[in-house]
C-alpha cells in the first residue's frame, strides 16, 4: 500500500504547489494609464490587476518599447512645476519633459507617451511588476531602494533636500520652534525617516498621508501646523496654494534644509541597454547646455566644424576613410538626441520653464547648475 500512497502524496503535493504559483501571479496596484498622450488617470487603490511580467533580459525592454510605439511612463500628477495635471487634463512638468525626452530618443516622437500616474507607495510596485518602462517621479536615491526594490537609479536630474512650510502667520522661524506641534507627511517617502531624524529630542505628532491632495486638505484645514517634503515639492504646492486660502503669501518655507534628496529617473534591474538609454537622455539635455545647443538654435549647427557637436547631433563627420555617423551602442536613430532637443531643450531650458526664476516657483540653478557654473550637473563625453 505504501506505492499507491505515495503517488496520491506527491500529486497533492504538485496540485497544491501550482495553485500557490497562480495565486503569486496577481499584484494589487492602483494605478492605470490612458491611451491618451499627455493625460494619466488614477483607479481605486484597491483595485486588482495581474501584473506583467518583470523586466526582460539585457536589451529586450528597448525593442518591446519601440514594438509598442509608446512610453509607459510613471509620474507625479500633483506637483505643480514637476508633475501635475493641467484644467485641460494634460500633464506638464519638468519630469513630464524627461518623458517626452525619453520617447523622443527611443520613438522619435515626444507625445508617445502613456503617463501612469502613481502615489509614493505605489511607484515601486508598478516598476517592478512591468507596469511602467521608466520611474521619472521625484523620487529619492537611496542605498536601500537602489539595493532592495528591484531598481536601477540613473543619473540625478535634480538635486533637493527636505524642507518645513508653515502658515505665514504661524510665527515658526525655526524647526524647533514646532516643538509639541503636528506635522504632515507623505507616508512611504524618505521623507518620514528625515522627520524623524531631524527631530530627534524635539516632540511631534506626525500625521501621515498617502497622497498630496488629502495632505494639503489636512493643512489648510488646520488639521497640522508644518508640512514637510522636498523643498522643490514644497515651492511648487506653495505656487498653487488656494487663493481663498490667502494664495501663496499664506504660507512660507524655512530656511533649513535637513536632507540630501537626490531625484531622478528609475528603472527595473536587469536591462543595462534600457539604463543606459535612459541614463544618455539625461546626459544628452546636459551636454547640449554645455555647448550652446538649444531647440530654437538647433538647426544652425548642421554646418558646425565642432566634431563634439556633429558626433551629438547625429551629422557626419568627414574621415580618413570617408564621411561616417558616430554610434554609440545605445541601439537609437543617429539623430536621437537631436529629436531630444528639438522635443524639449537643453537641460537649462527644462528648469527655466518649470521651475525656473521666472515661473510661480521661482527656484534658482544653484547646485543644479552647470559643473562649469559649480554646480553638480556634469555628463560624460559623448565619444
Amino acid at each position: 500500500m505504501r506505492k499507491p500512497l505515495l503517488l496520491i502524496t506527491t500529486a497533492l503535493v504538485l496540485a497544491l504547489s501550482a495553485c500557490t504559483q497562480a495565486a503569486d501571479t496577481t499584484t494589487t496596484t492602483g494605478a492605470t494609464a490612458t491611451t491618451d498622450a499627455g493625460t494619466a488617470t488614477t483607479a481605486d487603490p484597491g483595485t486588482e490587476t495581474t501584473a506583467p511580467p518583470a523586466s526582460a533580459p539585457s536589451g529586450e525592454l528597448l525593442g518591446e518599447v519601440q514594438a509598442r510605439g509608446s512610453l509607459l511612463c510613471g509620474v507625479n500628477d500633483a506637483v505643480p512645476g514637476f508633475g501635475f495635471r493641467n484644467p485641460d487634463g494634460t500633464l506638464s512638468g519638468f519630469d513630464i519633459d524627461y518623458c517626452k525626452a525619453v520617447a523622443a530618443a527611443v520613438l522619435g516622437d515626444p507625445e508617445a507617451v502613456e503617463y501612469v500616474a502613481l502615489t509614493a507607495q505605489q511607484r515601486f510596485t508598478a516598476l517592478q511588476s512591468g507596469e511602467i518602462d521608466v520611474l521619472i517621479r521625484n523620487t529619492t536615491f537611496t542605498s536601500s531602494r537602489d539595493g532592495g526594490e528591484g531598481a536601477t537609479f540613473l543619473h540625478t536630474t535634480f538635486y533637493d533636500g527636505q524642507g518645513m512650510m508653515v502658515r505665514s502667520d504661524s510665527g515658526f522661524t525655526a524647526l524647533e520652534d514646532l516643538a509639541n506641534t503636528a506635522i504632515c507627511v507623505l507616508s512611504g517617502t524618505t521623507t518620514e525617516l528625515n522627520l524623524a531624524t531631524r527631530f530627534a529630542g524635539i516632540p511631534y505628532e506626525p500625521l501621515t498621508f498617502e497622497d498630496n491632495e488629502v495632505l494639503q486638505a489636512a493643512f489648510v484645514a488646520g488639521q497640522c501646523d508644518g508640512w514637510t517634503s522636498d523643498k522643490s515639492q514644497l515651492a511648487g504646492v506653495r505656487s498653487a496654494f488656494p487663493e481663498a486660502e490667502g494664495g501663496p503669501d499664506a504660507v512660507v518655507i524655512l530656511d533649513e534644509t535637513f536632507s540630501k534628496e537626490p531625484l531622478g529617473p528609475v528603472v527595473r534591474d536587469g536591462d543595462s541597454q534600457w539604463a543606459q538609454v535612459i541614463d544618455w537622455v539625461v546626459f544628452a539635455t546636459i551636454l547640449a547646455e554645455e555647448l550652446g545647443i538649444e531647440s530654437g538654435n538647433l538647426d544652425s549647427f548642421a554646418d558646425t566644424d565642432n566634431a563634439e557637436i556633429r558626433r551629438l547631433l547625429g551629422l557626419e563627420i568627414e574621415g580618413d576613410d570617408g564621411p561616417s555617423i558616430f554610434d554609440a551602442g545605445l541601439g537609437l536613430d543617429p539623430a536621437w538626441a537631436s529629436n531630444v532637443i528639438a522635443a524639449v531643450g537643453n537641460y537649462g531650458e527644462i528648469f527655466d520653464r518649470n521651475v525656473g526664476p521666472d515661473t510661480a516657483l521661482g527656484l534658482s540653478r544653484g547646485v543644479n547648475d552647470l559643473w562649469t557654473n559649480g554646480g553638480l550637473q556634469y555628463a560624460p563625453p559623448h565619444r
